[in-house]
């Protein structure tokens, strides 16, 4: 199967034409307004840019999930250009790891803004709880960031 995605009309226009800038580019898009939008809302619970309502924090959240939806399809444009190199280069097992808990933090992490918001308003200060999805949410989109651009060099050790 692996094979075969490789050898498909869209993984050769990927590979030989610009195909592979268009979706490279999209990825560094993703992941820029990924980690971007979860450092602002990560900033704000900690005491910056106090003029945020937390309330209005949920209103980032959908840029987070469009940029996802953007890394997903890209990614996968990717790597089904050399299925097989990813595969067995290694960190590719760890970056979807992270990917996977990052979108499943991401969406608890959504959910207790969500719910909390109006309390943290209220009492000025963030919860415990929210610190903490906050904290996972930004290591893991890190780790997840690190792991693709290690994907990428240790992927390029292997090219045939």
């Amino acid at each position: 199967m692996l094979a075969w995605l490789e050898a498909t009309e869209y993984a050769d226009w990927v590979r030989e034409s610009w195909g592979w800038p268009l979706a490279l580019t999209i990825h560094a898009f993703g992941t820029a307004t990924v980690v971007g939008v979860t450092f602002i809302i990560a900033l704000r619970l900690l005491g910056l840019f106090r003029t945020i309502p937390y309330t209005s924090l949920n209103k980032l959240f959908p840029l987070i999930w469009i940029a996802v939806v953007f890394q997903v399809i890209s990614g996968f444009t990717l790597w089904m250009t050399k299925p097989a190199q990813y595969l067995t280069a290694g960190m590719f097992d760890s970056k979807i790891t992270f990917v996977i808990l990052g979108v499943i933090v991401t969406a608890y992490f959504q959910g207790t803004v969500k719910r909390e918001a109006a309390a943290w308003e209220a009492a000025g200060k963030v919860s415990s709880r929210g610190l903490k999805f906050v904290a996972a949410t930004t290591v893991l989109w890190i780790a997840v960031n690190i792991c693709g651009r290690l994907t990428a060099y240790l992927t390029s050790l292997y090219v045939a």
